[in-house]
């Protein structure tokens, strides 16, 4: 048994006790109670468990729970889709661009991709804020940070024009 810590959707977890080669995933799911993050393949092929880290830099990258244990998010500030919304003082949630965006274009069918597309958006989103893209760039770079996530249902290609409606929307995204 090891000790781990880390920052989830801004929360202090921690110290757990857990076996080193506990899975973030289950992390996640069975000590958390956080269950957006789903389990699809269990070899990281799918994505569907995809999580954010934000790094100290400002910077952030996606990490796919389900192969990573939990050693590897340890002192790390990861985010979940659980924690992209916030609820305003009217006590309405207000969800993020890109879940909005994924609920107006009807990107998804059965949900079960969508938490791992959401967190790969968001930080491609994040990445164009600081870097933004020439407006003919935008195709190629939704394509470089969706292409590995499998989605069974749609073919992906709601998730891709609802994601690249926002970015075309979002001025401040292109030049």
């Amino acid at each position: 048994m090891s000790t781990f810590s880390f920052t989830l959707n801004g929360e202090q977890i921690g110290p757990l006790e857990l076996d080193s080669d506990t899975a973030m995933i289950e992390v996640l799911h069975e000590y958390l109670n956080m269950t957006g993050t789903k389990f699809g393949c269990g070899i990281g092929v799918c994505r569907a468990c995809t999580v954010i880290v934000d790094n100290d830099d400002g910077t952030s990258e996606v990490m796919r729970s389900c192969i990573n244990n939990v050693g590897a998010f340890n002192g790390k500030k990861v985010r979940t889709v659980e924690g992209h919304a916030t609820t305003k003082a009217s006590g309405e949630v207000q969800l993020s661009p890109v879940q909005q965006a994924y609920i107006e274009g009807y990107a998804f069918q059965c949900g079960w991709c969508t938490s791992g597309m959401v967190n790969a958006a968001t930080v491609l989103i994040e990445q164009l804020r600081r870097e933004p893209i020439k407006k003919n760039q935008i195709e190629s770079r939704i394509e470089e940070a969706l292409e590995h996530h499998i989605c069974r249902c749609t073919g992906y290609k709601k998730y891709y024009e609802s994601l690249k409606k926002l970015i075309e929307e979002t001025e401040e995204l292109w030049t």
